[in-house]
């Protein structure tokens, strides 16, 4: 009789098991991460550079719809909107807050003093005010930088090295009044006057004054340009490209997303690999790393892309250096 009841009781017990470990399943944490972006919403996030920072949580085992949550909030290229952008993701209490770009991250800074916040191509997080150091950030900012202003003088001297006679080269920015482009000028200008070369500063704070810009390059004389790095210049990448090709102008920028739309070259760091060593960040923090402990990581891979159809479009003969130098040529 004890027999048969310890049986009794193993099959209710083993009955009970698979609803338990269910409802366990169910009741797994779902962190919240907010992602606060100064571009509109790309049509295809996945396919987007934001879909870089995605797939780098997945890989490290956070998925949408599963443990993880993105509160997705996009400024439209409205930098004004970023603070009470901020204010909304930290009244959520999301667990951590993700800012590409300086005016997210600075606009994050100051929403809170307490949610972690992880940056991405912040430009210079120290001179922004958003460190105390790379190695030791101190406070609730840290993640991977890209400073993009020392990128301008080695993109002058590819121009030169394929456009030897150009003795006036622009620089395309949407705010020379802001820290990052500001400084991009200032060692451009520097770079320029050593090798005797102007440069013709023209501004577009949108894409509706893009024709107007490249009309001021054309009057300026300018033989080629050189587009600063924002995040609204990635997202209408392919109206610069085509009106660089229609006012036949050389161009360079920083990231190959440019090239493979028909810029002409591009120099900088690698810029999926920034977004998906954002994710390494959250993982870290989620895990109970403070952000303040975790030293802020500067690009170590850079690439030098060049579009070959828009060379041959263009007239232009790219010189043998240039060929091997590069990491990729687009045919």
């Amino acid at each position: 009789m004890n027999k048969r009841r310890r049986i009794i009781l193993a099959i209710g017990a083993s009955s009970l098991a698979v609803p338990l470990s269910s409802f366990a399943q169910q009741q797994a944490k779902v962190w919240r991460i907010g992602f606060l972006a100064p571009r509109s919403r790309p049509e295809s996030i996945e396919t987007d550079l934001y879909g870089s920072f995605v797939r780098g949580m997945r890989d490290l085992g956070y998925v949408e719809g599963n443990n993880l949550l993105i509160e997705w909030r996009f400024a439209d290229n409205n930098p004004g909107r970023l603070s009470g952008l901020a204010v909304e993701l930290v009244r959520l209490k999301v667990d951590v807050i993700v800012t590409p770009g300086q005016a997210s991250t600075s606009a994050a800074q100051k929403a809170t003093t307490t949610h972690p916040v992880v940056m991405i191509n912040a430009g210079d997080p120290i001179g922004g005010g958003f460190g105390a150091s790379l190695a030791r950030p101190g406070g609730n900012i840290t993640g991977p930088t890209s400073l993009v202003e020392d990128y301008s003088p080695k993109q002058l001297q590819l121009l030169l090295d394929l456009l030897p006679k150009v003795s006036r080269v622009a620089l395309l920015s949407n705010d020379f009044s802001s820290a990052v482009h500001s400084t991009i000028l200032k060692n451009l200008q520097a770079a320029a006057q050593k090798v005797g070369v102007t440069i013709v500063p023209v501004e577009a704070r949108g894409a509706q004054d893009l024709e107007k810009a490249f009309a001021v390059m054309v009057h300026e004389s300018a033989g080629a340009v050189i587009v600063a790095q924002n995040p609204l210049f990635l997202q209408i990448r392919r109206q610069i490209a085509d009106l660089a090709a229609k006012n036949r102008l050389p161009s360079i920028a920083a990231y190959r997303d440019y090239v493979e739309v028909g810029i002409l070259m591009s120099y900088g760091h690698d810029n999926t690999e920034n977004y998906r060593r954002a994710a390494s960040y959250v993982d870290k923090i989620l895990k109970g790393a403070k952000p303040g402990d975790l030293p802020v990581e500067q690009p170590t891979k850079f690439e030098f892309v060049i579009n070959g159809k828009t060379a041959k479009a263009l007239g232009l003969k790219i010189p043998q250096s240039l060929l091997i130098s590069a990491d990729k040529v687009i045919q």
